[in-house]
């Protein structure tokens, strides 16, 4: 009898689980590989550090997921190594072979050559570094309520957020809400008014994906709130307790949360692959690597194009691209060429914070109320698993209707968060 030819997936992300889903029932043995045995809902990582939403929330087991479909296996490994003469793949557990390998393996943060970033700053990639930088929030403010030197105590309460792409928008948004709904019933001998959001932006402007009065609005709106939003300007250096500009300000500051950049996290391999900026690989219309046509590269470690333009790696691109390369290794299988792949862009919403966010659908640009309650929606839909999106939606009303937040717990660091050095460390290592 015949061996079934085995597709390889490595990467549990939007991409990678959307490939095996759409491969479940096909003539072909799927293997998805991560080393967690869960897959995260990474657009609400925020609203974890922000004590919004519970970690267990967001993520859901992907045995669970993968449970109706018999051809696709999941394997909880760490990636050692790619074996693209011998198509293997080597993990910490056996060596895997394929016959279709899809890298799904998505981005790790990038410091862009920042002193002290990588040892000072807070990320945000998983949920560990989202917990860590919740305790870090919550434990500023215990110390901040007991600290007798006013210097000491407005630097415990300044909160530097470096980069203002959607998840640094949506941080100082949310950070915002927290500090001015149940903080101030928490802490009564705290003013919490003294408390600071800085949001730091090299760009010209905010959410620069979105038309350029979408990112005006969020400046003006942030800026109405309460928060102090630096354009054009790049931080230099990050110490333990200040942020260097470089312009040569500084900034007080017991807490910085890098958001402003990210670089593709690639397996180690036993050749050099083609790469563009950002470390990405340089694949074919198809997403096929150009030098194997068996191998497929998807999601933020991709240089992907779609009409003429680059594509930015955000989550609808990821299960767009999971699908297409699910199709294309079909019609391999048939003995047919693999098709190009053709992004549809259904639009882009960011949440600005305290009922508010911006959007664009088609040629439509939208702010406000609606923005942000389409957000909601939107991502309520796209959540896995029923019990979760139920309780998302009872936290959701919570907050809304009692402007409260119930998960302001500061968990012990044993078992559950590490420290900020060993998570750089792991978030480095490849899938």
């Amino acid at each position: 009898m015949q061996r079934r030819r085995r597709v390889v997936i490595i990467g549990s992300g939007f991409g990678g689980m959307q490939a095996a889903q759409s491969l479940a029932g096909a003539e072909v043995e799927v293997v998805l590989i991560d080393r967690n045995n869960y897959h995260t809902f990474a657009p609400l990582l925020y609203q974890v550090a922000a004590a919004g939403l519970e970690p267990a929330q967001i993520a859901y087991p992907i045995r669970t997921i993968l449970r109706r479909a018999r051809n696709v296996h999941f394997l909880m490994a760490e990636v050692r190594r790619i074996n693209f003469e011998a198509r293997l793949v080597e993990t910490d557990d056996a060596a895997i072979s394929y016959d279709y390998l899809l890298l799904a393996t998505g981005s790790q943060t990038q410091y862009l050559g920042t002193p002290g970033a990588a040892e000072h700053a807070f990320p945000m990639r998983n949920l560990n570094e989202a917990i860590a930088l919740r305790n870090q929030v919550l434990t500023c403010f215990e110390q901040a309520m007991r600290e007798p030197d006013p210097i000491r105590r407005q630097q415990l309460l300044t909160f530097v957020i470096v980069g203002g792409g959607p998840t640094g928008v949506e941080l100082a948004g949310a950070f915002l809400e927290l500090i001015r709904g149940p903080f101030r019933k928490d802490y009564p001998l705290l003013d919490v008014r003294q408390a600071q959001i800085v949001l730091v932006q090299s760009a010209r402007r905010l959410l620069s994906d979105l038309p350029c009065q979408l990112g005006e609005y969020t400046q003006r709106k942030l800026c109405r709130l309460g928060v102090k939003v630096h354009l054009q300007t790049r931080v230099s250096q990050v110490n333990p307790t200040t942020v260097r500009l470089q312009d040569g300000r500084e900034i007080s500051a017991a807490t910085v949360i890098w958001t402003a950049g990210l670089t593709a996290a690639m397996p180690p391999a036993s050749r050099d692959l083609s790469t563009l900026k950002k470390k990405k690989l340089a694949v074919q219309p198809t997403l096929q690597l150009l030098d194997h046509p068996d191998v497929y590269a998807i999601g933020d470690l991709a240089a992907v194009e779609s009409r003429g333009k680059a594509l930015t790696g955000v989550a609808p691109e990821a299960l767009q691209q999971g699908v297409a390369v699910a199709r294309n290794i079909k019609r391999q299988l048939r003995g047919r060429e693999p098709k190009s792949f053709t992004y549809f862009n259904k639009g882009r919403l960011a949440i600005i914070g305290c009922y508010t966010g911006a959007g664009k659908i088609g040629p439509f640009a939208f702010s406000g109320f609606l923005a942000w309650f389409m957000w909601l929606g939107v991502h309520l839909v796209y959540l896995p698993g029923f019990r979760n999106r139920v309780v998302v939606l009872i936290s959701w009303l919570h907050a809304y209707l009692l402007g409260d937040r119930s998960i302001r717990l500061i968990l012990s660091t044993r078992g559950v968060v590490q420290p900020i050095q060993q998570l750089a460390e792991l978030e480095s290592r490849p899938r």
